[in-house]
C-alpha cells in the first residue's frame, strides 16, 4: 500500500468497513429527514439568496470519514521497513596491538610516540572501511580495548581514549600479542593480520613473545611488527618541581625478537624512526592482499503513526468546529 512502509498491526485495516457503513447510514438518515410540500404557486414565497451552506452541509461526513481512515492507518502502526543488505566485499580481519608503556611518551615523534601512533593508526582505519578491525593495548599487562568491528566510528572513539597509565607499566609484548591472537582465533576470515607496535623489549607477562608467535602461526595469523623509536637516544619529558624537563633515554627496540615474530608468522618487520616513516609503514600494510568477507548492513524500523494520528485529530476538530459554527443552521 505504501512504498517502503509496512504495518505492525495490519488487522486494524478491517476497521475501514466502518466508513461505508457510516456513509450508508448518513444517506438513509438524510432521506428520512426530507419531506415534500405541494403548493399551487410559488409567487408568494420570497426567493432566498444563494448560499454555500447547503452545499457544505455534507462536509461533516466527509471530514469524519477521512478522520476515521487516518485513525485506522495510525492504529495499524506504519513503520519504515527493516532493510537488509548482504554484500560481499574485499577485506581482512585486523587487530592492532599497541604498546602504551611509559617510554611511549618519548618525543622523538610528534607530539610523542603514543599520540603519533594513535593518529596515524586512525588514518589507517579510516582508509579501510570494509575491514573488521579491533584494538588491543598492552603495557605491564594487556586487554582488549575494542573487539573486531566494522563500526569504525566506535573503534576510533575508543582508540582516542587510550593513554599511558591505563594499566601497570612495563612491556608485555608476549601478552599483547597473545591477547590479539585470542581475538582473531575465532575469525572465519581467509586473511587475518596483527599489527604489533612497540618501542621496547619484553620484560613483563607470563607468555614469551615467540610462544605467542607460534600460536599465531597455528591460527594462520600474519603478524606485522613495528619497532617505534629513533636510533640512539630520545628526549623524554620528566615532571619536576621546576616544571617539565627533558632527559635523554636510550632507545631499546628489541629488533631481533620482532623480526623473529614476523618471520615465524609470515609477516614483516618495520622500523619507524619518525612520523613520516610510521605513516609510510601503514601505507605499505594497507597494500596487503585482501580477502573476501561478508558484510551485513541494516536499518532499524521507524514509527510513522504519529502524522496519521495528528491528521485524524485535525479533521475531527475541524468537523466539530464547522458543526457548531457555520453549519449549525444548515444541519438543523
Amino acid at each position: 500500500m505504501f512504498d517502503g512502509i509496512e504495518f505492525a498491526h495490519a488487522v486494524f485495516f478491517w476497521l475501514f468497513i466502518i466508513i461505508p457503513l457510516m456513509v450508508a447510514y448518513y444517506i438513509w438518515r438524510e432521506q428520512k429527514l426530507q419531506g415534500t410540500l405541494n403548493v399551487s404557486a410559488v409567487r408568494g414565497f420570497a426567493v432566498r439568496e444563494k448560499s454555500l451552506l447547503p452545499g457544505l452541509r455534507h462536509s461533516a461526513i466527509v471530514l469524519r470519514s477521512l478522520a476515521i481512515a487516518a485513525l485506522v492507518i495510525a492504529l495499524a502502526r506504519p513503520q519504515s521497513s527493516l532493510s537488509w543488505q548482504n554484500t560481499t566485499t574485499e577485506g581482512i580481519d585486523i587487530m592492532i596491538a599497541s604498546d602504551i608503556s611509559g617510554s611511549m611518551l618519548a618525543e622523538d615523534f610528534q607530539p610523542n610516540r603514543l599520540e603519533a601512533g594513535k593518529n596515524i593508526a586512525i588514518d589507517f582505519i579510516k582508509n579501510r572501511p570494509n575491514d573488521r578491525i579491533g584494538l588491543v593495548i598492552f603495557s605491564g599487562e594487556s586487554f582488549t580495548q575494542c573487539p573486531l568491528t566494522i563500526d569504525h566510528s566506535v573503534l576510533i572513539n575508543l582508540y582516542k581514549d587510550v593513554k599511558n597509565g591505563m594499566i601497570d607499566d612495563g612491556t608485555a609484548i608476549g601478552m599483547g600479542l597473545a591477547t590479539a591472537v585470542n581475538r582473531l582465533g575465532g575469525s572465519e576470515a581467509k586473511s587475518k593480520v596483527i599489527i604489533l607496535l612497540t618501542d621496547g623489549s619484553n620484560n613483563m607477562g607470563s607468555i614469551p613473545p615467540l610462544t605467542a608467535a607460534d600460536i599465531a602461526r597455528e591460527f594462520g595469523i600474519r603478524v606485522y611488527t613495528v619497532g617505534i623509536g629513533t636510533h640512539g637516544f630520545a628526549p623524554y619529558p620528566v615532571q619536576t618541581p621546576f616544571g617539565v624537563q627533558y632527559q635523554r633515554i636510550p632507545v631499546d627496540v628489541d629488533e631481533v625478537t620482532l623480526k623473529k615474530i614476523a618471520d615465524v608468522t609470515g609477516g614483516q618487520y618495520f622500523r619507524a624512526t619518525d612520523n613520516q616513516t610510521l605513516e609510510n609503514i601503514y601505507q605499505q600494510i594497507d597494500k596487503l592482499e585482501k580477502a573476501k568477507i561478508d558484510v551485513t548492513q541494516y536499518h532499524q524500523k521507524t514509527e510513522l503513526f504519529l502524522p496519521f494520528a495528528l491528521v485524524a485529530l485535525l479533521l475531527l476538530s475541524l468537523e466539530f468546529l464547522l458543526k457548531n459554527t457555520w453549519l449549525r443552521g444548515a444541519l438543523t
